[in-house]
């Protein structure tokens, strides 16, 4: 049986490969310091586990709604919109925000070919597999050391056209760390305000940081309306195992995601 041709566009998550190799070395007796996976040094909180023991017994063990258990995502925007660093209201909805935000805005109508999403260069993998899967053209936005790993913002002013559908922001950055300046998001901000694309922000490691608190562009003016939020519970509180994250979107979008 033959694969469909977009499937050779997936690429692997070459981090894994290597934390196998990591593990198996371990199994030898081998001390390692694994720095393939962005994962915390301390096991998930006591009370967290605790709780997810009590759900257990409960019978919380079957299938939830698809846009997630209301609950859970009135608890994620209650806590969205009262972070200092975001604003406005919000739409929360389950932890597959990232991979069905990208056909919805790069594999619709007869030009996707042509349609171009930014990302971050280096960065996670996932991004230019997904945009590659869909038959969009990925454009890599080196982040610059001297600029604290952010953006040249005269080299994207000059990549993006009436063809990008998709800026695709890290901040904190995966894998440097970097943070992009509130000066810099705001220079983003007017640049695409007007432009008919949107922006994903992949924000996982937002609570992790040295220093001032990192913004999010969907705080500034105009901003909410385009901007795609994704984050979770996998870095913050060292859960990278038990897969729960959260996208906050447009209500518009979520709708269209989910359907």
């Amino acid at each position: 049986m033959k694969l469909i041709e977009a499937m050779s566009r997936i690429g692997v998550e070459t981090a894994f490969e290597v934390l196998a190799q990591a593990r198996r070395l371990e199994a030898q007796g081998r001390r390692i310091i694994h720095l393939e996976i962005g994962e915390p040094d301390f096991a998930t909180p006591r009370h967290i586990v605790e709780a997810a023991h009590q759900a257990l017994d409960e019978g919380w063990t079957h299938y939830g709604p698809t846009l997630g258990y209301p609950e859970l995502r009135e608890a994620v925007a209650s806590d969205v919109k009262q972070d200092p660093r975001r604003a406005g209201e919000t739409r929360a909805r389950g932890h597959r925000a990232r991979r069905q935000a990208h056909p919805v805005l790069l594999h619709a109508g007869p030009d996707r070919a042509r349609r171009r999403s930014d990302l971050p260069q280096p960065g996670l993998p996932i991004y230019e597999s997904m945009i590659r899967y869909l038959g969009a053209v990925p454009v890599p936005m080196p982040v610059v050391e001297e600029r604290g790993f952010s953006f040249d913002l005269d080299l994207l002013r000059d990549r993006i056209n009436s063809r990008t559908k998709l800026l695709i922001l890290n901040s904190p950055h995966n894998p440097t760390g970097g943070v992009i300046p509130a000066a810099d998001l705001r220079a983003i901000a007017d640049l695409v305000r007007e432009r008919d694309l949107m922006v994903l922000s992949d924000e996982i490691y937002s609570r992790i940081f040295y220093g001032e608190p990192p913004a999010s562009i969907a705080s500034l003016p105009g901003m909410l309306e385009k901007t795609i939020l994704l984050d979770g519970f996998s870095k913050t509180y060292a859960m990278t195992g038990w897969r729960i994250g959260y996208g906050v979107m447009p209500e518009w979008l979520a709708r269209r995601s989910a359907s």
